[in-house]
C-alpha cells in the first residue's frame, strides 16, 4: 500500500474518532484544467456501479490524474468520489467531479459547494483557521451563506469554540447559533475534515490526496 494511501485511510479513520465566491478558471487556463479533469475522473469513476473501496478509489486516481485531487465522502448521501482540482483563483481552490458537482476549499476549510443541491453559497469562518493553525483555543463568529428559494443568499450567524480536539493533532470548531449546532473537526498534518456544509447536506469528510 503506497504512502498516499496509507494517509488516506489513517486521515479517515482519524476524523471517524474525532467525531469561494466560487472559483472560476480563467480563459486561458479553464478549458484545459476542465477537460483534463473531466477526462480524468471519467477514467476513475465510469466503472463505479458498486460502492468502491475508498483507498482502491485514491490508488486509481492518483495514477491517473497528475494534478490536486481531494476525496470526499457526503455522509448523509452515502456517497465517496475523487474530485479533481478545476480551478484556483485568490486562494480559492475548486474540485469537481465529472457531472460538474463541486466542493470549494480555501486551504483546508470548506468554502462552499455547487451542484449539490441545497448548496452552501459561502462560508466565512472568521478566525478560525487562524486559531486551528496555531492549534490554539478561541472563540470567533462563523458566517453561512445560502440560497433561498426566492434566490437571494441568506446568511446563518454562529458563534464558535475552537479548542484542542480528544485526539493528538486535532482541532474542534463547536459552534451554535439560531437553533442548530454542529461540530467541525481538523487534523491538518493529516490533510483531513469533516465538516458541516448546512442542515439539508450535513457532515462533509475531506481527504486530500495530493495538493
Amino acid at each position: 500500500m503506497s504512502r498516499h494511501i496509507r494517509n488516506a485511510a489513517a486521515g479517515l479513520a482519524l476524523v471517524a474518532l474525532a467525531a469561494g465566491c466560487s472559483s472560476r478558471n480563467t480563459a486561458e487556463e479553464g478549458p484545459t484544467n476542465l477537460s483534463l479533469a473531466r477526462g480524468a475522473l471519467a477514467q476513475v469513476m465510469a466503472a463505479r456501479r458498486a460502492p468502491a473501496d475508498p483507498a482502491a478509489m485514491a490508488a486509481e486516481a492518483l495514477a491517473v490524474n497528475k494534478g490536486p485531487l481531494i476525496l470526499v465522502g457526503l455522509e448523509g448521501m452515502g456517497t465517496t468520489q475523487v474530485l479533481a482540482m478545476t480551478g484556483e483563483n485568490a486562494g480559492m481552490r475548486t474540485f469537481m467531479t465529472r457531472n460538474e458537482q463541486a466542493v470549494i476549499l480555501r486551504g483546508q476549510m470548506l468554502s462552499g459547494t455547487r451542484g449539490l443541491g441545497n448548496d452552501l453559497s459561502v462560508a466565512e469562518p472568521g478566525q478560525a483557521p487562524a486559531l486551528i493553525a496555531a492549534r490554539q483555543s478561541g472563540t470567533t463568529r462563523r458566517v453561512m451563506r445560502y440560497y433561498s428559494g426566492d434566490g437571494k443568499e441568506r446568511p446563518i450567524d454562529f458563534t464558535c469554540e475552537v479548542r484542542p480536539g480528544p485526539k493528538a493533532g486535532v482541532m474542534v470548531e463547536a459552534c451554535a447559533g439560531h437553533g442548530l449546532r454542529f461540530e467541525n473537526s481538523y487534523a491538518p498534518a493529516a490533510g483531513v475534515s469533516r465538516q458541516w456544509i448546512g442542515p439539508a447536506l450535513g457532515y462533509v469528510t475531506i481527504q486530500v490526496l495530493r495538493n
